[in-house]
């Protein structure tokens, strides 16, 4: 049966690098997802942002949040200025804030070493924390239009379906897959090619039921038509870690007490509420029990978090770096979504 499927792609003789290239772009010209924010008034910042942003996350989770950071800072002159909190507080609520602490990094370095503006070069942006090979190909693709290979997730499953590679490690298929993409990105119309096999992997190619009748490389691609296996139902389900974490949270009647978390594991650089063995609450003890369960990509949170109302606000006998936020300002703080939820109810 395979070697007959061979035979029938020989046949054909359609598998030539430009055809697939060609068949990308002329796909993403008629079907692409023309209206993403991001893909309106093209720049290498705006490229730059949503690319950071479209890490691990899906594009419906990033649009509203892609507007509102291009809304406080529309250009990377805007950016430079901001603080670390100031763009941590726009990313509350996505997630992965390493991202965005990335992005703050990368302002410095664009300030000091590339005179305030994008580095235009692959090498460059390489450089910069946060862009690896694949982010520096789709910037130099899309902003640039000069082309680069990329293997984000959605380009790694259609082209490994297309090529039906075989490997025995991780790093193996990554070595062959970029070798693949490197082949068969074409000079010419990258601009076009990046975005349409993004888009077909997102769509068409997806990961559990691909849409093959109207893919347009299926003719000579070597999984199409081919039922996928569904292995989750057969592995063991790898339970994530629990973190018990006991929060207070004083507050009085305009203002809530909060601390910068900087231990790594999770929420590092967040204002969260303070760990209840390391401060005593003094003044007027009158407090609710909030339990809170919080999953995480790598672990879960299970959170008790006693609200104290007192009379007024004091300083603390602690090296924690903590503030009196006013309530009416939660909003200019970057705070994890289910703790801004809970400081919102007070």
């Amino acid at each position: 049966m395979l070697l007959t499927r061979m035979v029938q792609l020989n046949q054909k003789k359609i598998s030539s690098m430009n055809s697939f290239s060609n068949r990308i772009v002329n796909w993403y010209k008629k079907n692409g997802r023309h209206d993403l924010p991001w893909r309106k008034n093209i720049s290498p910042y705006s490229i730059w942002i949503s690319e950071i942003m479209l890490q691990q996350t899906q594009v419906k989770t990033v649009i509203p949040y892609f507007n509102k950071f291009i809304e406080k800072y529309p250009d990377l002159e805007a950016l430079i200025q901001a603080s670390e909190d100031e763009i941590l507080a726009q990313w509350s609520g996505l997630g992965f804030y390493r991202r965005a602490k990335n992005i703050y990094k990368a302002c410095r370095m664009i300030n000091e070493n590339f005179n305030n503006k994008l580095p235009t070069n692959i090498n460059d942006l390489e450089s910069l924390p946060g862009i690896g090979r694949s982010t520096a190909g789709a910037i130099m693709s899309i902003a640039f239009n000069e082309g680069h290979p990329i293997l984000d997730a959605n380009v790694k499953r259609v082209l490994g379906r297309y090529k039906k590679i075989s490997f025995k490690t991780e790093n193996e298929k990554q070595k062959k897959l970029w070798l693949i993409s490197e082949k068969l990105t074409p000079n010419k119309r990258s601009f076009e090619y990046t975005q349409g096999i993004m888009d077909l992997g997102a769509t068409h190619c997806s990961k559990s039921k691909p849409n093959c009748d109207v893919c347009p490389v299926s003719n000579d691609c070597y999984s199409a038509f081919e039922e996928v296996t569904n292995n989750i139902s057969l592995k063991k389900a790898i339970q994530k870690p629990t973190v018990k974490l006991n929060f207070i949270l004083p507050h009085t009647k305009n203002e809530i007490l909060m601390h910068k978390k900087q231990a790594p594991e999770y929420w590092e650089s967040l204002w969260i509420p303070i760990d209840g063995n390391e401060v005593k609450i003094k003044g007027t003890q009158r407090y609710s029990k909030i339990k809170v369960n919080h999953p995480l990509s790598h672990l879960n949170l299970d959170m008790k978090i006693k609200a104290f109302e007192i009379d007024k606000k004091y300083d603390l006998d602690s090296n924690l770096e903590y503030k009196w936020i006013k309530k009416s300002k939660v909003n200019e703080y970057a705070m994890p979504t289910p703790i801004k939820k809970v400081v919102s109810a007070l």
